[in-house]
C-alpha cells in the first residue's frame, strides 16, 4: 500500500496500528512463541505495503482455477478435473505474460490486465489434495489475504472438509465471500436457490453472520468471454461478482480490508497465547500448590520428629533415673553398720556397685539410642519417599495440556527440572545406606557427648563412654564410704556419710544425664535441619523456575489483554472507515 493514497484519518490509524502490531511481536519474541506464529505475524504486517490480496481457496475440482480464468477473461491458469495446482500461484500485473517458479512452493504470474493493477490474486492448492502439504501451503497462506474467495462446487456443497477449514479462516478474521460454482450442471433452476439457502445457514451458524454468496458457472464465463456472448454471460450468472471483485471493493473498501488483515491476525495470535500463557500459569499454580505441600509436609516432619525426640529421649534418660535409683538403693543397703566390715574393703563395694548399680546401663543406653538413630534414618528415607511421590505424581498430571506443544522451551524446563528432583530423591533413597547412615549418627552422637566431657573416647561406643563418665565420678562416690571410717565410726558417722553419698551420685548422675541429653538433642536438631534442608536444596532448583516463571507468565498475560484491548479499538475504527 501506498501511504501517498491514504487520508490523515487512515494514515494516523495505520501508524497506530503498525506500533501496536510491533509490540505484540516483541511480546511474542520475549514468551517464545512458535517461529510459524510469528512469521505468520510478520508476513501479515508486510501485506500494509502491497496491493490488496485475493486469495481463492476451496476444495480441488471446485473450480478455482477456471473462476480465476473467467475473472481475468484469459486463460493464464491450468484447469482440469485431477489437482492441477500443487503450489501457490500469485497473479500480478506486469507488461507481459510470464510464469517465473520463485521458490518451490510459489509461482508468479504476471499479465497486463487492468484489473491486476488494483490487487493481486493467489490461486491455492486444494484443501482437500491427495497430498497434505499442499493443504498445508494454502491454510499458511490464508493468513496474508486482505479477503478470501471462497469456492464450493454446486455437486457437492459445503462439504466437511470444507466447513472445516472455512472454520480456521474465521479464526483468522478474514472477510469471507463464498463461491458456489459449477450451477451449470444442475438439472433444474431452483435448486440453485435451495442450494445458496442451505449455504447460507450452515456459514451463518458457523461464522455468526451470513457472508455474500454468489453461484456462477466460471466454464460459462469463460465461454461468453471468449465468444462475446451476452446471454450465455447472464446465465453464467458471473457479472454480479465480477462487478462486486472490481466495483464494491473500490479503493476505500480495499484500505479498510488491507488495515483489518493484520488486526484479525494479531487478535488470533492473541488470543491463542492467552490461553497459553493461561494454561501455563494453571498449570504452575499446581507446581505451586505441590512446592507448598512439600514444604507443609517439611514442617510437619519437622514438628513430628521433634515431638517424637521428646518421647524417645525419655526413654535412654530412664536408662540413668534406673541407675540413680539402683544407686540410691545400693547405698541405703550397704552404708550400715552393719556391713561396717564389708564397707572397709573398698576394692569389693567398687565391684559390687559395677556389678549391681552399673549393671547393664551401658548396653541399655546404647541400645536406646541406636533406636532413636534408627528411627531418625527411617523417617528421613520416609520423607524422601514422600518428596519423590510427589513429585512423579506432578510429572504424569496435565499430560495432555496443550503446553508445550507450541514450541519453545518452557515445556521442556519444566518436565527436565520435574525429572531433576525426581531422580535427585530417587537416588537419596537408592544410595541410602541404613547403617553407613546410622553409624554416622552414632559417632556424631558420641564425639558430641566426648566433646561436652572433655575426655579421651579413643574407640569406646556411646553405652561404654557413658558410662566411664558415670563410674569416673562415682569411683568418688564410692571413696566416701571408706574415706574416715577407719578412724571413727561414731553413731552419726555412717548415716551423714550415707546421705552424702547419695547427694553426690545424684548430682554426678544429674551432670551425666544432662551432658547426655544436651548432646543428643544437640546433634538430633542438627540432623533434622540437615535432613530437611537437603531436600529443600534438591527443590530449589524447580522452586525457582515455577516462581519466576510464574512471574513472567504474569506479565505476559497482562501485557497481551491489554494488546487485546488496543486491538478491538483499532478494528473497530477500521470498521468505521
Amino acid at each position: 500500500m501506498v501511504r501517498a493514497i491514504l487520508t490523515p484519518q487512515q494514515d494516523a490509524l495505520l501508524s497506530e496500528e503498525r506500533r501496536c502490531l510491533n509490540e505484540l511481536q516483541a511480546v511474542l519474541a520475549r514468551f517464545d512463541a512458535a517461529i510459524e506464529d510469528q512469521a505468520t505475524l510478520e508476513r501479515s504486517i508486510q501485506q500494509l505495503d502491497e496491493l490488496f490480496l485475493l486469495v481463492v481457496v476451496g476444495e480441488f475440482n471446485a473450480g478455482k482455477s477456471a473462476l480465476i480464468n473467467a475473472l481475468l477473461g484469459q486463460p493464464l491458469l491450468q484447469e482440469g478435473v485431477t489437482p492441477t495446482t500443487t503450489r501457490i500461484h500469485l497473479i500480478k500485473y506486469g507488461a507481459r505474460n510470464e510464469h517465473n517458479l520463485i521458490d518451490t512452493v510459489t509461482e508468479v504470474t504476471t499479465a497486463p490486465l487492468e484489473v491486476l493493477r488494483e490487487i493481486n490474486i493467489v490461486d491455492t492448492p486444494g484443501t482437500n489434495a491427495i497430498r497434505r502439504e499442499h493443504e498445508a501451503i494454502t491454510r499458511e497462506f490464508v493468513p496474508r489475504s486482505d479477503m478470501v474467495l471462497f469456492v464450493t462446487s454446486a455437486d457437492r456443497p459445503f462439504t466437511e472438509s470444507e466447513r472445516a477449514f472455512l472454520q480456521r479462516i474465521r479464526e483468522w478474521g478474514k472477510k469471507v465471500v463464498l463461491v458456489v460454482n459449477k450451477i451449470d450442471i444442475l438439472e433444474h433452476p431452483e435448486d440453485v436457490g435451495k442450494i445458496v439457502s442451505f449455504i447460507a445457514e450452515n456459514a451463518r451458524d458457523m461464522l455468526g453472520f451470513t457472508p455474500e454468496i454468489f453461484p456462477i458457472s466460471a466454464r460459462l464465463a469463460q465461454q461468453a468471454k471468449r465468444n462475446g456472448d451476452g446471454t450465455l454471460m447472464e446465465e453464467s450468472r458471473f457479472a454480479p461478482l465480477e462487478r462486486y471483485i472490481v466495483d464494491t471493493l473500490d479503493e476505500r473498501e480495499r484500505i479498510r480490508l488491507k488495515l483489518l488483515n493484520p488486526l484479525g491476525v494479531a487478535r488470533y495470535v492473541v488470543g491463542k497465547y492467552s490461553q497459553i500463557a493461561q494454561e501455563r500459569l494453571d498449570l504452575l499454580h499446581d507446581d505451586l500448590v505441590t512446592i507448598q505441600d512439600i514444604e507443609t509436609q517439611l514442617e510437619i516432619y519437622r514438628q513430628d520428629m521433634q515431638r517424637d525426640f521428646r518421647f524417645r529421649l525419655a526413654d535412654v534418660e530412664n536408662v540413668l533415673h534406673e541407675l540413680e535409683k539402683r544407686g540410691i538403693e545400693f547405698f541405703d543397703e550397704i552404708v550400715r553398720l552393719a556391713r561396717v566390715f564389708d564397707l572397709l574393703n573398698k576394692e569389693k563395694v567398687k565391684a559390687d556397685f559395677a556389678r549391681v548399680v552399673i549393671a547393664n546401663a551401658p548396653q541399655q543406653v546404647e541400645q536406646r539410642v541406636g533406636q532413636v538413630i534408627d528411627w531418625l534414618v527411617a523417617s528421613e528415607l520416609r520423607q524422601w519417599q514422600a518428596v519423590m511421590e510427589r513429585i512423579e505424581r506432578r510429572q504424569t498430571e496435565h499430560a495432555d495440556r496443550m503446553v508445550g506443544r507450541v514450541g519453545g522451551a518452557f515445556d521442556y524446563d519444566r518436565a527436565r527440572l520435574l525429572e531433576s528432583v525426581g531422580r535427585a530423591a530417587q537416588n537419596a533413597i537408592e544410595e541410602y545406606d541404613h547403617e553407613r547412615e546410622a553409624q554416622r549418627l552414632a559417632e556424631s552422637v558420641r564425639m558430641a557427648v566426648a566433646g561436652t566431657a572433655l575426655i579421651e573416647v579413643s574407640a569406646l561406643g556411646l553405652g561404654a563412654l557413658v558410662m566411664l563418665l558415670a563410674t569416673t565420678t562415682l569411683a568418688d562416690v564410692t571413696g566416701l564410704l571408706t574415706a574416715g571410717l577407719v578412724a571413727t565410726l561414731g553413731l552419726f558417722v555412717i548415716p551423714a556419710r550415707r546421705r552424702e553419698a547419695k547427694a553426690e551420685l545424684r548430682r554426678k548422675i544429674g551432670e551425666v544425664r544432662r551432658q547426655l541429653m544436651s548432646a543428643l538433642t544437640r546433634q538430633f536438631d542438627h540432623e533434622l535441619e540437615r535432613s530437611v534442608q537437603r531436600i529443600r536444596e534438591a527443590i530449589a532448583p524447580y522452586t525457582r523456575f515455577v516462581r519466576a516463571e510464574q512471574a513472567r507468565l504474569n506479565e505476559t498475560h497482562t501485557h497481551l489483554l491489554g494488546i487485546s484491548q488496543q486491538l478491538e479499538r483499532l478494528q473497530a475504527l477500521a470498521e468505521t472507515l
